[in-house]
């Protein structure tokens, strides 16, 4: 019998969960959005994978290394979990940008993976980020795209409205318009 595939809603890292603070490489330096954690704690309780997906060319210019990236997202894991909120899974890109690998968004590689992996319905699944590549990304893969002003935000509402994706202040109301959006017929 095959499993039955499930929702998920990809999340950007920097910007749209934490405040934007360039190359993060220490866990005492990120900071969740106000509405974050009400936000995921929602999304989940509907049933949707909670999917970081997230470039990191820090690593690739030689900023951080791959063990200090880990401590990071291990310790927005532990910061999540305490909140109530459990995140089923974190990709990263760790190239630079003109490396032309197929990870690094807008290219599918990390969505595509994730979805191997986790066995999701790219049909019944969103995007939430605060920039140009992520608005792009959601259309390479075909889901729903929701741009945060928070973050980058503000200055990629022209490519938002190129592309028809919805724009919400933050995460919570992005989190709000997901769940009414999936509970139409």
């Amino acid at each position: 019998m095959k499993k039955s595939k499930t929702k998920a809603v990809f999340l950007d890292r920097d910007g749209t969960l934490l405040r934007e603070r360039g190359y993060l490489s220490r866990p005492k330096n990120f900071h969740f959005y106000k509405s974050v954690f009400p936000a995921l704690r929602l999304l989940q309780k509907n049933g949707y994978k909670l999917v970081i997906i997230t470039n990191q060319s820090g690593i690739g210019r030689g900023y951080f290394s791959e063990t200090q990236l880990k401590r990071v997202h291990d310790a927005l894991r532990l910061s999540l979990r305490k909140k109530g909120v459990r995140i089923d899974r974190i990709y990263y890109c760790p190239h630079v940008p003109n490396a032309g690998c197929a990870c690094r968004k807008p290219r599918p590689g990390m969505i595509q993976k994730a979805k191997r992996d986790l066995n999701i319905d790219l049909s019944s699944s969103y995007l939430i980020g605060d920039q140009t590549r992520d608005i792009q990304l959601a259309q390479n893969v075909r889901v729903k795209g929701i741009l945060v002003l928070t973050g980058f935000g503000r200055s990629a509402r022209r490519e938002a409205a190129k592309h028809s994706t919805k724009v919400a202040t933050n995460l919570m109301t992005a989190g709000r318009w997901i769940v009414a959006d999936a509970q139409r017929p």
